[in-house]
């Protein structure tokens, strides 16, 4: 581990040096007296340096702040950006739904919804979709169907998971094995037992335990955990949770929120995966809010049985869908970003930088045999101050290191660098080049040298 007395003074330094030289971001955060902590969206606050950077503009993969300093942007709205900030082919796109065509939201559907949900069947399989205007609320409504289906309430998460906001996720398995509701959860309706069982990511026995009860609709996980730092799956894993589910009569929910890293389908296209259901969000609308959620045949044959018996109301009062969901621009927008930006040529490109940024990133861990690990999801990567790499999240959440998160982020920034600032993770999009992927990795070296020495 790092000498905490110089750990505390680069930090104190960093965040001097981020002070003095951010004036207009530091003048508009104090100014901001009529927002809840300051910013607009709660989790802006997890910027490092006491206050966030005010956005001025932002292209590909730079942004510039209001003081006039570019960056390297790692961070890409955490995923939201991963087509880069106004790809040129979703800006042409919003422009015409929005000026030429008119017409940004009508409660009516347009031929770009068709062609969307097509595309999303092309590379994740599934034949049936429908939208929302974020994952959370495409995972929301996608519970609702697999309880409805299945007729049971319970649903099957992993422990330190990541859904969105979603109320029965935000749950883990504490020491002894019992669901706790996570640390920091926010007003939940009922405790997290109620409603959710907790198993361990890469834990087939823990998975097996849980759906024993016989009460689970559904198995709700990302391929990978992303949210912890990146928790890969182990193999045989996710074959194993298919079987289980089968076995078991409780559906399996594939999340590709954040793992459409892995490729143009995600990892279920990757990795050959049978979900029952898909949610995808954010990236695939190149920065206009979106969400999707693709279900099986065999979930549509049992969903059109309960519709047709009069137990559920999908058209109007029955809690799944919303008004500005699938609206003209955002349809617009996912078939500009689906259809011209993410496409297989780029997530090509977008891995091969990953690749370029693990290898750096490596190369300075081995050079101080430091007890750090660095894991890669295609176009995505992120290190973490622990070695081997955590197998589940407990684990990963085991390793946090806020100090080390802290001086890492504050000297990139102060460099023309930034990462996501819930963690440490980097994203490529198709406008990232090698020469961003190099700075970076020059100025980890240089941080990782002026903490523990040459």
């Amino acid at each position: 581990m790092p000498p905490r007395h110089r750990l505390h003074r680069l930090i104190t330094a960093e965040r001097e040096q981020y002070a003095d030289s951010h004036p207009g971001s530091r003048a508009l955060f104090a100014e901001a007296r009529h927002l809840i902590g300051g910013v607009p969206m709660t989790w802006m606050s997890k910027w490092s340096g006491g206050f966030p950077l005010y956005l001025a503009a932002a292209a590909g993969a730079t942004v510039t702040d209001v003081d006039g300093h570019h960056y390297a942007d790692f961070a890409l709205g955490d995923t939201g950006a991963m087509a880069g900030h106004s790809a040129p082919a979703v800006t042409a796109a919003i422009s015409r739904r929005a000026i030429e065509h008119g017409g940004i939201t009508a409660m009516l559907p347009t031929e770009d919804a068709e062609w969307v949900a097509a595309e999303l069947t092309r590379r994740f399989g599934l034949p049936l979709w429908s939208f929302s205007l974020s994952a959370t609320d495409a995972n929301r409504w996608a519970i609702r169907l697999a309880r409805l289906v299945t007729g049971r309430r319970k649903i099957l998460i992993f422990s330190y998971c990541y859904h969105g906001s979603v109320d029965e996720t935000f749950a883990i398995l504490d020491d002894e094995g019992a669901v706790q509701t996570r640390p920091g959860n926010v007003g939940p309706a009922v405790e997290p037992a109620d409603t959710t069982r907790v198993a361990h990511f890469n834990d087939l026995e823990s998975v097996r335990a849980a759906l024993a009860h016989g009460d689970v609709a559904v198995i709700v996980t990302e391929p990978a955990l992303t949210n912890i730092g990146i928790v890969l799956a182990e193999p045989g894993f996710l074959d194993g949770l298919r079987r289980l589910a089968s076995e078991h009569g409780t559906l399996l929910l594939i999340d590709e929120t954040h793992t459409l890293s892995a490729g143009p389908g995600g990892m279920t296209a990757a990795e050959s995966l049978q979900p029952d259901l898909v949610v995808l969000g954010k990236s695939i609308g190149g920065g206009i809010a979106c969400g999707a959620y693709g279900i099986s045949e065999r979930v549509a044959a049992l969903l059109d049985e309960r519709v047709s018996s009069g137990t559920a109301d999908l058209e109007d009062v029955g809690g799944v869908g919303g008004t500005l969901a699938g609206n003209a621009l955002s349809t617009a927008a996912m078939r500009a970003t689906l259809s011209e930006v993410l496409t297989e040529q780029a997530f090509t490109t977008m891995t091969g930088l990953a690749d370029r940024y693990t290898a750096g990133v490596r190369a300075t861990i081995d050079r101080h045999v430091l007890p750090w690990s660095i894991s890669q999801l295609g176009a995505r990567a992120e290190y973490r101050f622990t070695a081997p790499a955590p197998r589940t999240g407990n684990a990963a959440a085991a390793a946090a290191d806020p100090e080390l998160d802290e001086y890492l982020h504050l000297y990139l920034a102060n460099r023309g660098v930034l990462l996501t600032p819930f963690h440490n993770m980097a994203l490529m999009c198709p406008a990232t080049t090698a020469a961003q992927v190099d700075l970076h990795t020059d100025l980890f070296a240089a941080a990782v040298a002026e903490l523990f020495g040459d």
